[in-house]
């Protein structure tokens, strides 16, 4: 019992020094570089790690006996290395820390509702659940209390129970053995559809607040869904499928026809992912600069058409690029004033992030 209160005092600590920096892990990420599998492994700073104390009366054994500072072991004294400073060094942990517990913190600090899957948008999912008894089965859903009663109800009716030595036996016909059934239960699945703009104007910075985004994206809708599938597309004048390494170290030049990753996103969902199945999550990053006002007219009709009827949200977000004149986003905010099923979100810079994610999650769609 000491050790589980003694664990979970620690993951408390943990989770409290989590929020405490929680921004800049959000922007800086030092993180997502270290997950394994469902855990991301976190520096955390300043925290003691318990270690063994000895009492005085140890005596004896490494470390002790006569001796000053900086001897050598064989009594000879070595000269030091650089300046001495006037700080403590900081101690750095990294503790483990489950993609569940970051979703948590990350819906506290943000105060995210929680997202309510759409009804009709379900797979279904077997589960085994044991539900009653039966007297045939493996001894290993042998059920030792069931056996028992049996068994007392034989000899209580036949009437050789002695409630002085009260010795039960069970017998082959005493035996009872855990009985289950299949049952069929709906499991809201998503998928996550990443399109962004990879023409020369979106430089490392804005694809790694794009990367950082698309992190505690995921990790907030994995807390909310059984399955999640992501998928990646870039584009500039054309688009194509690519997996996340891809997606976030391509770099190319060219023009930028913002409907090629619209058509694409749109064949990949009719595909792969039927509508009555399945809740869809479309997001797509750029720094706003579209090849022509007939593009993005075209990218306005699939917006109306198609993507706002049928996903949860579709979520658009900026980034500032130097080179990109943003007007995708005025063209948008222009052509749905009112539609929420739209999210347009400005990143300008790293520190936008934390506002950014709460855009794209805090309708709870």
């Amino acid at each position: 019992m000491g050790i589980r209160e003694d664990h979970s005092r620690f993951r408390d600590i943990v989770r409290g020094r989590i929020k405490q920096n929680f921004k800049k892990y959000v922007t800086h990420g030092e993180m997502i570089g270290k997950r394994e599998n469902d855990y991301v492994k976190i520096p955390i700073p300043s925290i003691e790690v318990p270690k063994f104390k000895y009492g005085p009366k140890q005596s004896g054994g490494v470390g002790q006996g006569q001796g000053q500072s900086g001897d050598a072991v064989e009594g000879e004294q070595q000269p030091g290395q650089g300046q001495a400073g006037d700080t403590p060094g900081e101690h750095m942990l990294e503790a483990d820390v489950t993609l569940e517990e970051l979703a948590d913190i990350l819906g506290e600090e943000l105060e995210l509702p929680r997202i309510q899957p759409k009804g009709h948008k379900s797979v279904e999912s077997r589960a085994t659940k044991y539900t009653g008894r039966s007297p045939v089965g493996p001894d290993s859903l042998r059920h030792f209390k069931s056996s028992y009663k049996e068994a007392l109800k034989r000899n209580l009716a036949a009437g050789t129970y002695n409630p002085k030595d009260p010795i039960i036996v069970p017998i082959k016909r005493d035996m009872r053995y855990r009985s289950f059934r299949n049952s069929v239960k709906p499991q809201a699945n998503a998928v996550v559809i990443y399109m962004m703009d990879v023409s020369g104007s979106m430089g490392d910075e804005q694809k790694e607040i794009v990367r950082l985004e698309s992190f505690w994206i995921n990790t907030w809708l994995r807390r909310n869904y059984k399955g999640l599938e992501t998928r990646f597309i870039i584009h500039d004048a054309a688009a194509k499928e690519v997996d996340e390494k891809t997606f976030f170290s391509t770099s190319e030049s060219g023009g930028t026809l913002i409907s090629s990753a619209y058509k694409l996103c749109k064949k990949i969902v009719d595909e792969e992912y039927p509508l009555n199945e399945w809740n869809i999550y479309p997001f797509h990053f750029s720094d706003g600069d579209n090849w022509s006002g007939e593009d993005t007219r075209l990218c306005v009709k699939l917006l109306k058409e198609y993507f706002l009827p049928n996903v949860n949200m579709f979520g658009y977000g900026q980034v500032e690029s130097k080179y990109g004149s943003g007007q995708f986003l005025k063209d948008l905010e222009k052509s749905f004033p009112e539609d929420d099923r739209l999210v347009i979100s400005r990143i300008e810079n790293r520190d936008k992030i934390v506002q950014s994610i709460k855009d794209f999650l805090g309708g709870g769609r």
